[in-house]
This record gives structure tokens, C-alpha cells and sequence, in this order.
């Protein structure tokens, strides 16, 4: 009898070790908002290569709120993630929740959307300078230099924001584009569309606009065919499923794609070195194509 015991009381041991050994770790992704097809893309991108690498994913939307978005990330340092992979509302809004992730000695990452301040393990994103020059230049090729043209600009506080626009101005100053306004929509589709509706009745002449993403552009496109002026150039950016859509369809002439799937897997991949000690770079860039 005793022998059975010693027997069963080894295999419990010996049964509780083995599924404490196949415990998943956790790590996390705040995103900015799943109220946006890129994110939602960037997301499952994220949740498909945790799953192939054996990780649990914990996925929470910030709304873009950074009231939520902190909120988010208090609850996540108590939960016992490895990891925290965060999609900004802000790029100075987030430094609080980064300093907060930094308190709790987890390590961060940034997709997409940089911070301003705080300590970040690697930032993977586009080069959205570049791209935002890949934008006006591929408007110059069509419509020539000296082109009246819109910028509908993203949310302000953004690094996509900013550095879509810096890269804009680069192309503006290079192909000496009259620029007729640049004003933001927040990244909105039914934004794009009331901002355009009310700059077209000042800018009636426009020949071209340039949207820091696809949902602005999709918007500013249904504000142009309500006016008439389908023969108004528009280019987006992100290359989101809708986007691509429209190219084809001849409403959008073209949009600079991301490869949002690829960010959120490669965010997790360089989640899981770091969880190793591995060195990783600071900066990871994920190239971006013309879709024409």
C-alpha cells in the first residue's frame, strides 16, 4: 500500500510538473484602436504568429484614448505578462504608460507608432517619411510639378502623422506643389469626407490629394464624386483591403502600402527575443510598396 502511494504521489509530482512546464507565457498588444481596418490587420497578425510561437495573447483596445489606453496598461502590469506590444494613441500621450511598463520591469515595444519618451525594447513600423515621399512623388508623376494639391492629415500626435507629412513636404518642396490646404481628419473615413466636402468649397480648383491613410482618402473620394470632380487625383496610404479595393476600381490612383500583418508578427517575434536576452535593434523597418 505504501509502495502504491509512493507510487501515485510521484506521478501527481510528476504530472503537475509536466503541465507547469507547458504553461504558456503571456504577452500583450494594446492596440490604438480596432475601429480601423489596419489595426484589426495588425492585430491578427499578431495573435497568428503568438499562436504558431506557443504564446497566449492577451489583445485590448485603447479606443484611442489615452486615458484608456493608460488604464490598459495598469491592468496589464498586474496580470503577469512577459511582454507588452503597444500600438500608440499618442506618441506623447503614451510616454506615461510606457514609464509605468518600465516600472513594472517589462519590456516594450512600439508598432506602428513610436513614443516620444520612455524606455522601448524596439519600434517596428514603415518608414512613413519615406513613404509619405513616395506619396507626393508618385503624385508629381501624374500630374506634373507645380500641382494644386490637399493634404488631409492623420491624428495629431502621432509620429505616422508627423512623419507622413514631413515626408509630404519633402515631395512638396521637391515637385513645388501649391499646397491648398493641409488640415487633420483623425485618421476618419466619415472625417475625410466632411473635411474635403468643406475645402472644396474654397479649393474647387484642386488637382490632387494626398490622405496620411486609406480611410481618409476612401472618405475624401466619396466627398469628390458628391461634387463631381472625379477627375481629382487622390492617394492614400496603409494599403488596407478597401484601399487596394478602390485602386482597383479607378477611384483611388494609388496607395502606399504597409504590411500591417507583418508588423504586428514581427513585433511578436522580436517580443520573444528579447524575453530570450537576445539584442535587438531599436529600430525595425518594414518596407512599403506603391500599389498603382
Amino acid at each position: 500500500m505504501k509502495r502504491f502511494m509512493s507510487f501515485a504521489l510521484a506521478l501527481v509530482l510528476s504530472l503537475g510538473l509536466s503541465v507547469q512546464a507547458q504553461a504558456k507565457d503571456t504577452i500583450a498588444l494594446v492596440v490604438s484602436t480596432l475601429n480601423n481596418p489596419f489595426f484589426v490587420t495588425l492585430k491578427d497578425g499578431a495573435v497568428q504568429k503568438a499562436t504558431e510561437m506557443g504564446f497566449e495573447i492577451i489583445v485590448l483596445d485603447s479606443q484611442n484614448d489615452p486615458s484608456k489606453e493608460l488604464a490598459n496598461v495598469e491592468d496589464l502590469t498586474v496580470r503577469g505578462v512577459k511582454a507588452i506590444l503597444i500600438n500608440p494613441t499618442d506618441s506623447d500621450a503614451v510616454s506615461n504608460a510606457i514609464r509605468l511598463i518600465n516600472g513594472a520591469n517589462i519590456p516594450v515595444l512600439t508598432l506602428d507608432r513610436g513614443a516620444s519618451r520612455g524606455k522601448v525594447a524596439s519600434h517596428i513600423a514603415s518608414d512613413n517619411v519615406a513613404g509619405g515621399k513616395m506619396a507626393g512623388d508618385f503624385m508629381a508623376q501624374k500630374l506634373g510639378k507645380g500641382a494644386k494639391v490637399i493634404q488631409l492629415e492623420g491624428l495629431a500626435g502621432t509620429s505616422a502623422a508627423r512623419d507622413r507629412g514631413e515626408g509630404f513636404a519633402l515631395a512638396v518642396k521637391a515637385d513645388a506643389f501649391q499646397v491648398l490646404a493641409s488640415q487633420p481628419a483623425d485618421f476618419d473615413r466619415t472625417k475625410g469626407l466632411n473635411v474635403m466636402e468643406n475645402l472644396l468649397a474654397s479649393h474647387g480648383d484642386v488637382q490632387g490629394v494626398f490622405a496620411q491613410n486609406d480611410e481618409m482618402a476612401l472618405g475624401a473620394i466619396r466627398a469628390l464624386q458628391a461634387a463631381g470632380k472625379k477627375d481629382v487625383m487622390v492617394v492614400g496610404f496603409d494599403g488596407t483591403d478597401d484601399g487596394v479595393a478602390a485602386v482597383k476600381r479607378g477611384e483611388m490612383a494609388g496607395t502606399i502600402a504597409q504590411q500591417p500583418a507583418l508588423i504586428g508578427a514581427l513585433g511578436v517575434e522580436t517580443a520573444a527575443r528579447v524575453l530570450k536576452g537576445e539584442t535587438v535593434d531599436k529600430y525595425i523597418p518594414v518596407p512599403l510598396r506603391v500599389v498603382k
